[in-house]
This record gives C-alpha cells, sequence and structure tokens, in this order.
C-alpha cells in the first residue's frame, strides 16, 4: 500500500503541480506526519519534491525536472498513450480512463521539462473497433475480461465456419486481437483442450458462478498450434486478376504477391489455408478473378457460382 501511495502522490503532483501536505493527508487517509516521510521516500528515488513556504505554498516537483534522465523518453511515453488508447477503444473501463490521465500526465511534464514535441500531436491512432459496434460486441467484452480476471468458467452457444452451433463450456485464457479480428483463448471442457474462438461467433454467453484452478496453456502453444494447423491446409494459388480491380487487390495482397501484367491485369502466387474462407474471397471478385492454379478450387468455385445462379432462375 505504500508504493501505490507513493506513486499516487507522484502522479498526483505531475498533473495538479503544487499540494498541500494536508490535502495530501485527508486524500490518501493517513497522517500529516506520514506523508513527510513519504515526500522524503519520493526524493530518495531520485524524483525531487520541494516545498513552498505561504499561503499558496506546499510540495511540488522541481521545476525543469526531466524524467527522461532516468525512465522514459517523450516518444516512449506517447507510445504507451498511443497503446492505451487503442485499448480504450474496445474495452469500456473506467480504469483505463485513471490510467490514461496518469501516462498522460507523465508525458506532459516531461515535455514542459525539456523536450521539444515536434510532429503532430496524434502521428498514429490505433482504433480496433469497426465504424459502428454493438452493445452486444461491448457486453461480450466486458463479460468476457470478467471472467478471465475472476477465473470463472464461461458458457456459450459458439457457431463454427461450417454454420453448426454447439453448447461449450470452457475456461477462459485471454482475449487476443489478430488483424481486425478478436478472439477468445480459452480451455474447452467438451474438447477436453485448449481453443481459439472467434467472438463474431459467439452467439449466447453465460458466466458461471464457481471458479477453475488455472491450468498453465500458455497463449505461445495456442498459437503455435492454430499455425501448425493451418499449414496443413496450404494450398498454392496462383491467380489472374482484371486491371478493374487492381486497388483491391494491392489492398489485399502482399507487393512480392503481385506481378503486374503487359495488359495491365495482375497475377497473384500466394499461400492460403483451403476452407470457405477462401472460397468466400475468390468470389467476391465475381468475373474479375481467375483461378489458374490449383485446378480442384476451380471446380468447386465453378460449382458455387452455378448454385448461386440457379437461385435467380
Amino acid at each position: 500500500m505504500k508504493l501505490d501511495r507513493l506513486l499516487a502522490i507522484v502522479m498526483l503532483l505531475l498533473s495538479r503541480g503544487r499540494v498541500t501536505a494536508r490535502d495530501l493527508a485527508q486524500r490518501f487517509e493517513v497522517s500529516d506526519r506520514t506523508i513527510y516521510r513519504d515526500i522524503e521516500a519520493i526524493n530518495r528515488a531520485g524524483i525531487p519534491v520541494v516545498s513552498r513556504a505561504g499561503i499558496t505554498g506546499g510540495y511540488e516537483i522541481m521545476e525543469g525536472f526531466r524524467l527522461d534522465r532516468q525512465y522514459l523518453s517523450l516518444k516512449e511515453l506517447r507510445s504507451i498513450v498511443t497503446a492505451l488508447k487503442g485499448v480504450r477503444y474496445t474495452l469500456d473501463d473506467p480504469d483505463l480512463d485513471v490510467l490514461l490521465a496518469k501516462v498522460d500526465a507523465i508525458a506532459g511534464k516531461a515535455e514542459h521539462g525539456g523536450f521539444k514535441a515536434t510532429g503532430a500531436a496524434n502521428p498514429f491512432v490505433i482504433h480496433p473497433n469497426a465504424w459502428q459496434t454493438s452493445s452486444w460486441d461491448r457486453d461480450k467484452f466486458a463479460q468476457l475480461r470478467s471472467a478471465i480476471q475472476d477465473f470463472k468458467c464461461v458458457r456459450m452457444t459458439y457457431m463454427n465456419a461450417g454454420g453448426l452451433l454447439s453448447d461449450r463450456v470452457v475456461e477462459p485464457i485471454s482475449l487476443v486481437l489478430k488483424g481486425y479480428v478478436w478472439y477468445l483463448y480459452a480451455f474447452c471442457r467438451l474438447r477436453e483442450d485448449g481453443r481459439i474462438f472467434r467472438l463474431s461467433r459467439i452467439k449466447q454467453l453465460t458466466i458461471l458462478p464457481n471458479p477453475f484452478a488455472p491450468r498453465g496453456d500458455s497463449l505461445e502453444e495456442l498459437d503455435a498450434r492454430w499455425a501448425f494447423q493451418d499449414e496443413l491446409r496450404l494450398v498454392s494459388l496462383v491467380l489472374h486478376f482484371s486491371e478493374r480491380v487492381r486497388v483491391r487487390v494491392e489492398d489485399h495482397f502482399e507487393p512480392a504477391e503481385i506481378e503486374g501484367q503487359s495488359d495491365g491485369s495482375l497475377l497473384v502466387r500466394v499461400h492460403y489455408p483451403e476452407d470457405s474462407w477462401l472460397y468466400g474471397m475468390l468470389l467476391s471478385y465475381g468475373p474479375d478473378v481467375r483461378v489458374l492454379e490449383p485446378f480442384h478450387i476451380t471446380s468447386i468455385l465453378k460449382e458455387k457460382a452455378q448454385r448461386i445462379a440457379n437461385l435467380y432462375q
């Protein structure tokens, strides 16, 4: 508790400037003598806190003190703020507001203490959410985060990639953002193994009352297993795109995978797991893509396209 109080005093001095010992004592519900000892401890730690006498007196951090000498640079602090704001956009957590205010206060003090800020105030922003996020998505995040923190099992209805629903009871481990998609890493009691669940496919969710004992499953192990499963399903594709979809192709594929043709069309060589997502992605290009390799995928796409056409006959 003393360490927490010392850190809170430093944050308060950074954000508010001059504060009296009596204000600090009342805020932290300790005696004036305890505050005097805390200030001495902060000074011994290398943060110069000075005392100003008079009616407007109090404690403040010495003007011009540069935090970068012993702690973090302004650039590093701004990176922390950017990452925290990205998490704040997703998680409706008031604790993150407090943490952001503290780090912002340190960054502001560092900037006025000798750093020279250059460029835009917000050179880039991390915003993992889509343009519109439903209240169900926010509730899902909040419930899963609470279950992870409290080691509570979760009962959920989950839809797999094939559209089949199943009831699961899982021991949640972590929420992970990959690309633009959020996943729940958990131990699935139905499969008796670690699993990765896409949050958008969780249809119903209930936190169970009884806590579970963590099994020690690591995110790295689940990631490695998932990557290995994907490698087993990889196919080598050669795709020919028309010039009309050049912008979309360049948005979707890496430059090294794209080869421009003399007529303006594009040849793409890429490796993807063969699944329903791959078929859907290729069909989304309509007549502007032709699969040159492998041949069996052309047959699958032709059959799917024919079934679509039959719907409108």
